[in-house]
């Protein structure tokens, strides 16, 4: 029988989300495809440095570990390089000693139609429009932006996410930006016993808490956070939303359109998820962030997000 990944948590990755690949991309945009292909054959015996998702990527394959043996998670290399080309990066994941073992290498084209069928949850690029078009097919998927400040060391994973476009669906999003913030008030208040639709990280959210629920709540290598611009009283439809969900969240922080960076530092985030650009650039500066192109908000121009 094929072996079948079943209900394990599976995270697809880039090679540039992985590793630094800064200089060897720098040799294909100065000199081509060929030199390209040429540099890394000769640096392949040459370890990557590790790339921005590489800390997360560690935690996620650690938890494995401490399940007895029963393997959770599944890290999924997802690359445009060919093969020839991908040797570097799988020698520097067996360098690293990652519990990586899959791989797709899509030759120079977009990797990311594979992601349906490794059963992925996540996917995590560099590449822009890859992450496009993986939140267009329903998967969630986020655009690693370069980090100004790597994460404390600690074993226990910490993710964050935007509620709106990220979790929830934009339903609600839409309302405030067409009618104002009174409306949108309003209109969470009318709606709070009706819970909202799931936006693309909701599957992702739900195979986490899987996991959780098999460790003892002071034992859990994974802690979550709601960080969203909402405020009482539109909290209530969030809290009972995710109750109908049956998914639990660590922490909730309702902020009111408060600047998230700080919050996010205390948290201490290994990685930070949300749909709009401006709250993503300021994020950066203090914890790992993926910019989650999804909603209304992504339907305007870059400058006015």
């Amino acid at each position: 029988m094929p072996a079948q990944l079943g209900d394990k948590l599976v995270i697809a990755i880039s090679s540039r989300a992985l590793f630094d690949l800064d200089d060897s991309h720098a040799v294909f945009e100065r000199e081509g495809l060929e030199a390209y292909r040429l540099y890394q054959i000769a640096h392949e015996d040459e370890p990557l440095e590790p790339g921005e998702a590489f800390p997360l990527v560690q935690k996620l394959l650690r938890i494995n570990s401490l399940l007895e043996g029963d393997s959770r998670v599944e890290v999924v290399l997802i690359s445009r390089n060919s093969a020839d080309t991908g040797l570097r990066v799988f020698n520097s994941i067996q360098h690293y000693g990652l519990g990586i073992t899959r791989a797709a290498f899509a030759g120079g084209r977009s990797p990311f139609t594979y992601i349906p069928a490794f059963g992925c949850q996540l996917f995590l690029s560099t590449h822009a429009e890859d992450v496009r078009a993986t939140l267009d097919a329903g998967f969630a998927a986020a655009t690693i932006l370069p980090a100004k400040r790597r994460p404390e060391q600690r074993d226990e994973l910490r993710i964050a996410f935007d509620g709106d476009a990220v979790l929830f669906s934009d339903e609600s999003e839409q309302v405030f930006q067409r009618d104002g913030l009174a409306a949108f008030q309003a209109s969470e208040q009318a709606s709070a016993h009706q819970p909202l639709r799931g936006g693309p990280f909701k599957a992702f959210l739900a195979a986490l808490n899987r996991i959780q629920t098999e460790f003892p709540n002071e034992q859990c290598p994974i802690r979550t956070a709601l960080v969203t611009a909402r405020s009482a009283p539109a909290h209530e439809r969030v809290i009972r939303t995710l109750r109908e969900w049956n998914i639990r969240l660590d922490e909730s922080l309702f902020l009111g359109g408060l600047d998230k960076s700080e919050f996010l530092q205390a948290f201490g985030a290994d990685l930070f998820f949300d749909d709009q650009e401006g709250h993503c650039q300021r994020a950066v500066g203090v914890v790992p962030t993926g910019h989650v192109p999804h909603g209304i908000s992504n339907l305007k121009s870059p400058t006015s997000a």
